[in-house]
């Protein structure tokens, strides 16, 4: 049986050069809670990121 990821919610922020910090520090935080966290550039405005939440 594979691993199943399921989204728990999404959000788009206005981006900012330091979001990947909060990002990486959520992940290192809260991995033994099977949470992990996303961040990616929104594809039609690239000053817009979205912030993402994951159940593993």
């Amino acid at each position: 049986m594979g691993n199943k990821i399921e989204t728990l919610s999404t959000v788009k922020i206005k981006n900012s050069d330091d979001l990947y910090k909060i990002v990486d520090t959520l992940n290192r935080t809260l991995k033994e809670q099977n949470l992990m966290f996303g961040l990616a550039l929104d594809n039609d405005d690239q000053d817009t990121a979205v912030f993402t939440i994951y159940r593993t």
